[in-house]
């Protein structure tokens, strides 16, 4: 079974990704430059509001995809879901490398990349320019290769640039 969602959002002239091990994106409408964890900000979802399908194969541990979108540019983070999420979060959602799993905000853990391990083209126009971010949250029971996760976004929504 695969899932997906997809959760918007935009940049700010305080975006670092510098934090080694988390990524985050947050609905608040501001970044204080203490917020080294953020790429995303004014995002339209926290972990709460993901569709049903998607956090039911994140809570059965299913694998998890992140594929982060900032105009033509492509990065994705591979990892698992985890049982004890809650996936409770309104405001929030956050991408961990740890395997910490307290907290209603995290839909992802043992990720491969944090905020410092993006693509610097992308966080530079997210600093930059403020881009928009669009980010596809892709759960299945099976592994997935890049290009099986790729051409599952592109056919679920055709404007994504391969």
């Amino acid at each position: 079974m695969i899932a997906i969602d997809i959760v918007k959002a935009y940049g700010h002239n305080n975006v670092k990704a510098t934090h080694r091990s988390t990524l985050e994106i947050t609905k608040d409408n501001y970044l204080t430059p203490k917020g080294d964890c953020i790429i995303g900000i004014n995002a339209n979802k926290g972990a709460y509001d993901l569709s049903p399908e998607v956090k039911q194969l994140i809570k059965k541990g299913g694998y998890v995809y992140v594929i982060i979108k900032v105009n033509d540019m492509i990065d994705i983070i591979h990892g698992y879901g985890n049982e004890n999420l809650t996936l409770e979060n309104p405001n929030k959602i956050i991408i961990r490398k740890s395997n910490y799993t307290a907290d209603n905000s995290t839909i992802m853990i043992k990720a491969d990349k944090s905020a410092k391990d993006i693509k610097r083209e992308i966080i530079k126009e997210l600093k930059e320019n403020k881009a928009e971010l669009v980010t596809y949250i892709l759960a299945s029971d099976l592994p997935l290769e890049d290009s099986q996760i790729l051409r599952i976004v592109v056919n679920w929504n055709p404007s994504i640039p391969t």
